[in-house]
C-alpha cells in the first residue's frame, strides 16, 4: 500500500464545497461581530445584516472561498491523512495501523502549521469582501497633504473598495505588497496549529467510541455527529485567536489601526475588556457544528465511494 494517496485530497475538495455553502451565512456573522462596529449581540447583528442587505448580505464574499476554501481543505484532508499514514509507516511499519493520540496530535499540528500557507490570503480576502458594509469603511483617510479627512463632510458616503475576489487581490498587493496577503498570518498559526488538534484529535476519538468495535463502516449520522462535536469543540476554543486574527485581517492599509497581534492584543483589550477575546464564540459554536458535520460527512462518503472501486 503507497503512503501518499490523492483520493483523500478529492474528498477533502467534496467535503469543503459542502461545508463552505452550508457555513458561509454564520461566518459572515462571526465575522461582522468580531470585526465590525455597531452589533450589540448575535441576533442584533443578523437582524442587522438582513434589514440593510436582505439575504443577499450573508452570502458576501461565498463564490471565493467556494472556489477557494474548497482546494484548501482538500489541502488540509490530504496532508492530515497522508501525514498520518506517514507516521504510521516509520513508527510501526505499516501506513494502516492506528494512530495514537500522539501521532494524531503531531499530524494535526503539522496540518494547521502548513494550512496557513494558502489560508491566510483566502481568509483575508473573504473578511475583506465580508466587511464591505461596515462603518470603518466612512472613517477617515488621510489625504496626501491634507491630514485626516472625514469623507461624509466630502459628501462621500461608504462604498465597496473592493468590486470582487480578484479586484481585492490585485488592491491589496499594489498597497500593501505581498505581505499584505498575509497580514494575520501569525494570529492564524496561533488559531490553526491548536484548532486543528481540537478538530482531528476528538473527531478520531469520537469516532473509536461510536464504533467500539472498529469491524463495520461507522454510520452516516455518527460520521455527522463526531464531525460536529468536534468542529464545536475546535472553533470554541479558538475564537480568541480568531478575533486577533480577525482584526488584524480586516484592517486594511488606509485605516491601519494595529501594528501586530500584541498590539492588536492589547488594543482590544484595553477599550473593550476581556469578553472582546470571546466575541463571536457562540456563533462559531452554533455555525462550526453543521458546518463541519457536514464537511467530515461529505468527505468520509467520497473516501468510502472512491475506494469502493
Amino acid at each position: 500500500m503507497t503512503v501518499f494517496q490523492l483520493d483523500d485530497f478529492l474528498a477533502g475538495w467534496i467535503g469543503g464545497a459542502s461545508s463552505v455553502i452550508v457555513g458561509h451565512p454564520l461566518d459572515t456573522v462571526k465575522t461582522r461581530l468580531q470585526a465590525g462596529k455597531g452589533y450589540k449581540n448575535t441576533l442584533h447583528c443578523v437582524v442587522t445584516i438582513y434589514k440593510k442587505e436582505n439575504v443577499t448580505g450573508f452570502f458576501k464574499g461565498l463564490s471565493f472561498p467556494l472556489a477557494s476554501i474548497t482546494l484548501y481543505n482538500s489541502m488540509v484532508f490530504g496532508f492530515f491523512s497522508n501525514t498520518q499514514r506517514l507516521i504510521s509507516r516509520y513508527r510501526y511499519g505499516d501506513g494502516r495501523h492506528p494512530c495514537s493520540v500522539l501521532d494524531l496530535t503531531v499530524a494535526s499540528m503539522l496540518t494547521g502549521l502548513v494550512s496557513v500557507g494558502m489560508g491566510a490570503p483566502v481568509d483575508l480576502v473573504k473578511i475583506r469582501l465580508q466587511m464591505q458594509t461596515q462603518p470603518v469603511l466612512a472613517e477617515n483617510f488621510n489625504l496626501a497633504g491634507n491630514g485626516s479627512v472625514p469623507l461624509r463632510s466630502m459628501g462621500i458616503q461608504s462604498q465597496s473598495l473592493y468590486r470582487g475576489p480578484l479586484h481585492c487581490i490585485s488592491t491589496v498587493l499594489q498597497n500593501e505588497g505581498i505581505q499584505g496577503l498575509y497580514r494575520g498570518a501569525g494570529a492564524m498559526i496561533l488559531r490553526d496549529v491548536p484548532g486543528y488538534t481540537l478538530y482531528f484529535v476528538p473527531y478520531t476519538l469520537f469516532c473509536d467510541w461510536l464504533n467500539p468495535d472498529g469491524s463495520a463502516s461507522l454510520h452516516p449520522c455518527c460520521i455527522w455527529l463526531a464531525g460536529g462535536l468536534a468542529g464545536s469543540i475546535s472553533w470554541v476554543t479558538a475564537t480568541p485567536a480568531d478575533v486577533v486574527k480577525s482584526r488584524l485581517q480586516a484592517d486594511a492599509m488606509q485605516h491601519r489601526k494595529y501594528k501586530g497581534i500584541l498590539h492588536c492584543t492589547m488594543q482590544s483589550y484595553k477599550t473593550e475588556g476581556i469578553h472582546v477575546f470571546f466575541r463571536g464564540a457562540t456563533v462559531n459554536a452554533v455555525r462550526g457544528f453543521p458546518m463541519c458535520a457536514t464537511m467530515f460527512l461529505g468527505y468520509e462518503l467520497s473516501l468510502q465511494f472512491f475506494r469502493s472501486f
